[in-house]
């Protein structure tokens, strides 16, 4: 029988997760997908200290700041726009109408992490956009613009020059410190629209052709299929949110199950299981809290989590 569709086979990674190890996860926001599903299955993982960032720049700058570990943000790393307060180099999830408020939230993040960042050995940056915002005041490229106009920026696409040497730098200056850090790189799915299809496809093929070259030159670093399972494995309009933009839940499963095949061991991915089961019992909503029956079942849950040996 013919197959309509062609299947990227999974293959293993030349090391693996576990919830042993410690892992950073910066990038675009199908970081989030991946980190909330790391997260819930109680890895240690820290996600997007600056929030989303979807550039190679400013997810290098990130991680630069972050490796350095003394350099907090200060009221001067602030800008004032719409009654609220933003930074350059972070999402607008931190943004608030106080000024200090802002500044609060954005260093206690980066103090976390930082200190996560010192013994991580685990390290997963997704590169969302080749795409590049900067202020025409100061030629600084921006992680966000932030809904300001945007005549207050001027665009560009880096090269693939650019790329490798921003994040080359900073992986190595990083594995320099930690010996033991695997990093891994992979191009999200989410499509870039602003600026149309073509381009899109061409700021992709930047982040694509990046990576490859960043793995030929670091051994410590590996290339994780995020892009292709969506583009050339799923290969369907059913496997994208109503948007047409973001990946689906579908679609992110299926490739949260791909990474679950290449980084996880049989034992880790029996634990998942494990947690999985008690996480979806914990969801359960009762219509009767006070029988005997239900207060069996809680017994049961509180049994399976003293169990769990992670």
């Amino acid at each position: 029988m013919h197959e309509f569709r062609t299947v990227l086979p999974a293959q293993l990674a030349p090391f693996q997760i576990s919830h042993h190890d410690r892992l950073m996860l910066v990038g675009s926001c199908f970081t989030e997908h991946i980190g909330a599903r790391l997260v819930a299955r109680k890895f240690q993982a820290f996600i997007n200290p600056f929030g989303i960032v979807y550039n190679p720049v400013s997810i290098a700058r990130c991680l630069e700041r972050l490796s350095a570990g003394d350099k907090p943000f200060v009221e001067d790393d602030l800008v004032e726009k719409g009654g609220l307060w933003h930074s350059w180099e972070h999402h607008s999830r931190f943004s608030t109408p106080d000024q200090q408020q802002t500044l609060a939230s954005i260093n206690i993040a980066y103090q976390q992490s930082a200190q996560h960042l010192t013994s991580a050995n685990r390290l997963l940056l997704t590169l969302g956009t080749a795409e590049v915002f900067s202020l025409l005041s100061s030629g600084e490229i921006v992680a966000n613009n932030h809904k300001i106009p945007a005549g207050a920026f001027q665009s560009k696409q880096l090269g693939v020059g650019e790329v490798t040497e921003k994040l080359g730098a900073i992986i190595e200056k990083i594995n320099a410190k930690n010996p033991d850090l695997q990093v891994i790189l992979s191009v999200s799915p989410l499509r870039h629209l602003r600026n149309g299809m073509v381009q899109n496809q061409r700021s992709k093929a930047v982040l694509v052709l990046a990576c490859a070259d960043l793995c030929r030159q670091l051994p410590n670093t590996h290339y994780f299929p995020a892009y292709e399972l969506l583009l050339d494995d799923l290969r369907d309009y059913r496997f994208y949110a109503a948007d047409m933009i973001h990946p689906s839940d579908v679609a992110v499963d299926y490739i949260w199950r791909y990474f679950s095949e290449m980084f996880f061991s049989k034992e880790t991915s029996k634990l998942n299981a494990a947690i999985e089961k008690i996480l979806a019992a914990a969801n359960h909503r009762p219509f009767h809290p006070d029988t005997a029956q239900h207060k069996a079942f809680l017994a049961a849950q509180a049994k399976a989590i003293a169990e769990l040996k992670i």
